[in-house]
C-alpha cells in the first residue's frame, strides 16, 4: 500500500501548479457532462453582445485545472475537495493557456486535511479565479491483479 502523505502533512507555503491550453472542444465535452448550454459558450452573436465580447468557456472548465493540481501534485493522489470558495474574476476563452496554482495555508497534523489558496491565471497574466479550498487526502493503495489461473 502506498500512502500519499508518507512524510506527514505538506509544509505551510508549499506550492504547485499545472498549465493547459483550453481547446474549443472542451466546451462541448463539458456540456455533455454538465448540460450547461448557456449561449455565451456557443452563440457568437450572443457572446459578442455580452460584456465578454466573445465566446467564453464554462467556469467548470476554468476550475477543473485545480482538480488536477490537488490530485496530481499537492497535496497529491487520494486528495478530494471538502469545501471550495472561488471567485471568478475574468473570462477564459478557447485557446487561452491557464495555470492553476495552489499554496498550502494550513495543514492539520491530526487529520489529513489541508487548506489551500487557489488561483487560476490566464497566459496574459490575468487572474481569472481566486479563492481557497479545504482538501482531505486519503491513503490510497494499488490493487494487485489476481494471478491468472
Amino acid at each position: 500500500m502506498t500512502c500519499s502523505r508518507p512524510s506527514g502533512p505538506p509544509a505551510i507555503g508549499a506550492t504547485a501548479e499545472l498549465s493547459r491550453t483550453v481547446a474549443p472542444g472542451d466546451i462541448d465535452r463539458f456540456t455533455q457532462i454538465s448540460g450547461d448550454r448557456n449561449p455565451l459558450h456557443y452563440d457568437l452573436a450572443a457572446a459578442e453582445a455580452s460584456r465578454f465580447g466573445e465566446i467564453v468557456v464554462q467556469g467548470g472548465i476554468t476550475s477543473a485545472i485545480l482538480n488536477a493540481v490537488v490530485a496530481e501534485c499537492l497535496p497529491g493522489p487520494g486528495t478530494v475537495f471538502l469545501n471550495v470558495n472561488w471567485d471568478f474574476k475574468a473570462p477564459v476563452r478557447p485557446g487561452d493557456v491557464i495555470t492553476g496554482r495552489v499554496e498550502v495555508l494550513e495543514a492539520r497534523t491530526d487529520k489529513p486535511i489541508t487548506k489551500l489558496r487557489t488561483t487560476v491565471v490566464r497566459g496574459d497574466g490575468t487572474v481569472v479565479l481566486e479563492g481557497s479550498a479545504v482538501c482531505y487526502t486519503m491513503t490510497i493503495g494499488l490493487k494487485r491483479a489476481s494471478p491468472a489461473r
